[in-house]
């Protein structure tokens, strides 16, 4: 893959692809920001190598201020609002991100509003900064609504009547409340605990079998199904699992290793991540 891009700098490492994002002067989605998003989000959904995505902001004020406001006022009005049969480049872009077999963070240290808020919350997790990570849906205040999913994405997030605070309200929310309400997944007092948290999480995650990844993260997707089919589809992708190469290699590795001990399993966080070493070293 090439991942050359003008607002995006790219940095793999054993299975963690980090984005960070770089459009001064606060990182507005400017056209070019956002084309750079579409193809990035559709380069990276292809790559194999790929296990984790990071997204993160060279700006330590902003992750993304919000979409650009003088490019939708060069949006076409001068016919009746038509309704569309197909999804946007926007809602593709935000539906990638949330669907690619890889999980997806957001390290959000700064603001993120409007549009950037929309592309965070359709991401798997996101990660703050206390005193400085903040939320913030303007969008009916000068007029217009949260278009680029927010009014479907925010409320599954967290529930209908913080939904309607958010886009109503159009005001900041700051990390605390917004972990809170079960938007962030945590908030850290430093940038260096948040840095440490995300990297340690994404290693962590990239040492799973790629299968294992793909096929839980689109289980929990299905929660938005009724549960009677939510439920089946669970089963469904527990069988597909069952018969990859590492759900045997990594079961096996880990009965040797002192699962289903009890030194072993009073331990299992350590101990998932030792034998997923070990069978990743004999791949």
């Amino acid at each position: 893959m090439a991942y050359d891009y003008e607002t995006l700098g790219i940095e793999y490492d054993k299975g963690v692809l980090t984005a960070t994002i770089n459009n001064p002067p606060m990182n507005v989605m400017t056209p070019p920001l956002y084309m750079d998003l579409v193809g990035f989000t559709s380069e990276v959904e292809q790559d194999e190598s790929v296990k984790v995505v990071v997204f993160q902001s060279a700006d330590p004020d902003f992750f993304i201020a919000h979409f650009d406001v003088e490019a939708i006022l060069e949006f076409p009005i001068d016919t009746p609002a038509e309704k569309s049969l197909e999804f946007s480049d926007f809602h593709l872009m935000c539906e990638r991100v949330r669907t690619m077999p890889k999980a997806t963070i957001v390290k959000m240290a700064g603001r993120a509003g409007g549009g950037g808020n929309e592309f965070a919350s359709s991401c798997d997790m996101r990660f703050g900064l206390k005193g400085k990570t903040v939320i913030n849906q303007m969008e009916v205040a000068l007029g217009i609504l949260p278009g680029g999913t927010g009014t479907q994405r925010l409320p599954r997030l967290v529930g209908r009547g913080r939904a309607m605070e958010i886009c109503l309200g159009s005001d900041d929310i700051d990390a605390e409340t917004a972990a809170q309400w079960g938007y962030l997944n945590r908030v850290f007092d430093s940038a260096n605990e948040l840095d440490g948290f995300v990297d340690s999480l994404s290693k962590r995650i990239a040492c799973w079998p790629a299968e294992a990844i793909a096929l839980c993260k689109a289980s929990i997707n299905n929660a938005e199904m009724p549960l009677s089919d939510g439920l089946l589809e669970e089963a469904f992708l527990f069988q597909q699992t069952l018969r990859t190469k590492g759900a045997q290699q990594n079961m096996r590795k880990a009965m040797a290793m002192g699962l289903q001990t009890r030194e072993g399993e009073l331990r299992m966080g350590e101990l998932c991540y030792d034998f997923a070493q070990a069978a990743n070293d004999e791949d």
